[in-house]
């Protein structure tokens, strides 16, 4: 019974993921003013409808035994949707609709969750040119193919793909600008990358701070087996802290680990070290950012 369900849920998943891009394109052809054949849209409604019984067939057994352990309507049917729905591709989502929300806050000229006596340090420098120069292809793109593709259908799916990508390279830049690093006046440490990545550090684990500029090989997020975890922009970091024991963190699709050393990039290092040797302080956020001199390597940004 247990491998029959498993393999239930890997089918419900698979149809699911196979019938939404297909959903998705129909759906541009309507919008577009495209004329789909009624025997067409029959199939495709009925495919769907198909596709939703198997995942009520698959999801509802997951929702009964949740139910029965003692959960409530709305726990069992979350836990239920998680059963059906990869961790992966929730945290995507999750994601996205967050840093939507940060283009909002953006456009506001607000910031994300600025509690009282926070001062908050900036990281974007290194990566705003390179994404307003993608932001640029991508703009340069979508013109151009407007320009030579002469198949409407073809046409109206990849100007809405396009327009929808140049969206989401402004919201990730905004969820960045939004959300800061911060440090609280407990003395707390709270690092951020936009709305991909959130670490908060209570000031009481913070043994030592030190600007340091390093680059690191390796991802946004990257931990060595000595428990140092890099949270690196455009490829660099420019403060560490080290911890006086390990702490937890998620990354950003999902996955757990521990680090006891720090290094993250702040656009004013020595700033932000300043806040966290002197944790009891507490003070407004800093009137502008005072640039640091990198040191001299040739080809490098500061």
């Amino acid at each position: 019974m247990r491998g029959g369900g498993t393999a239930g849920l890997r089918v419900a998943r698979g149809a699911v993921w196979a019938v939404l891009p297909a959903e998705v394109v129909l759906l541009v052809c309507l919008v577009a003013g495209v004329r789909v054949p009624g025997a067409v849209l029959l199939g495709a409604e009925a495919l769907v409808l198909g596709v939703f019984a198997l995942d009520a067939y698959v999801v509802w057994p997951l929702y009964a035994a949740r139910r029965r352990a003692g959960d409530g309507r709305r726990e069992a049917g979350l836990s239920a949707v998680r059963g059906l729905v990869p961790v992966a591709v929730r945290r995507l989502v999750v994601h996205e609709f967050r840093a939507l929300h940060s283009l909002g806050l953006w456009v506001l000229r607000r910031r994300h969750r600025m509690p009282e006596g926070a001062r908050a340090f900036s990281y974007t420098e290194p990566q705003t040119g390179i994404m307003y120069a993608f932001l640029f292809v991508s703009v340069l793109e979508t013109v151009v193919l407007a320009l030579v593709i002469p198949w409407p259908l073809v046409h109206a799916i990849l100007l809405v793909v396009d327009g929808y990508g140049i969206v989401i390279v402004l919201a990730l830049h905004a969820a960045c600008v939004t959300r800061p690093h911060l440090v609280e006046a407990d003395g707390s440490l709270r690092l951020r990358y936009g709305a991909l990545f959130g670490l908060r550090v209570p000031g009481a684990l913070i043994a030592a701070a030190r600007v340091e500029r390093r680059f690191p090989d390796g991802g946004l997020v990257r931990v060595d087996e000595d428990g140092m975890l890099d949270l690196a922009v455009g490829s660099q970091t420019t403060v560490t802290v080290e911890l006086t024991e390990p702490v937890e963190f998620v990354r950003p699709l999902g996955r757990r680990g521990s680090a006891r050393t720090l290094r993250f990039h702040a656009d004013d290092p020595r700033a932000a070290v300043a806040a966290l040797t002197a944790p009891g302080r507490a003070s407004p956020s800093p009137p502008g950012p005072e640039r640091t001199a990198p040191p001299s390597m040739p080809g490098l940004p500061g």
